[in-house]
């Protein structure tokens, strides 16, 4: 073994093993994913589709049921994926799992990509005015500098 050779996990060298694609429902994720799902499929990479689920505590405290809400959220995406993946398995082989984590969207997606080991990150590009201003969960996730970071329009 050689100095440059390595025996531990190394992010980024012959191209992206597994790629991270944050799913919420809306359009512009559901694009990400097919973009991040052709990638996976071209670069022969696992695609981890990653649901955050919030935490609403001021929602769970007066009684709304959060947690049922976002598991409903969740099968639905999951049924969607498998929908789409099944139209096309003929056609294109993408390995794919799907991984639900708790918390804001920014947060929860690098938990999952720190977690699942991610070369990339791809997301959708924020649906809501207000994050022109605040910033969206993706340019902190490019300003985060931890991984390629791909925004789906």
């Amino acid at each position: 073994m050689t100095d440059q050779q390595s025996t531990g996990f190394e992010r980024g060298t012959d191209g992206p093993k597994l790629i991270v694609v944050g799913v919420d429902g809306s359009e512009s994720s559901l694009r990400a994913a097919s973009y991040a799902g052709g990638l996976a499929r071209r670069q022969r990479a696992l695609l981890a589709v990653v649901y955050i689920q919030p935490v609403m505590a001021a929602g769970a405290a007066m009684g709304v049921p959060v947690a049922d809400t976002t598991d409903e959220i969740a099968e639905s995406l999951i049924h969607e994926i498998r929908t789409a993946a099944e139209r096309v398995k003929d056609i294109f082989d993408v390995r794919w799992e799907f991984h639900t984590f708790r918390g804001d969207p920014y947060n929860g997606l690098v938990t999952a990509a720190d977690e699942l080991k991610a070369d990339a990150v791809v997301v959708g590009a924020s649906e809501q005015a207000g994050h022109r201003i605040v910033g969206s969960v993706a340019i902190r996730l490019v300003k985060a500098g931890r991984w390629p970071v791909t925004v789906v329009p």
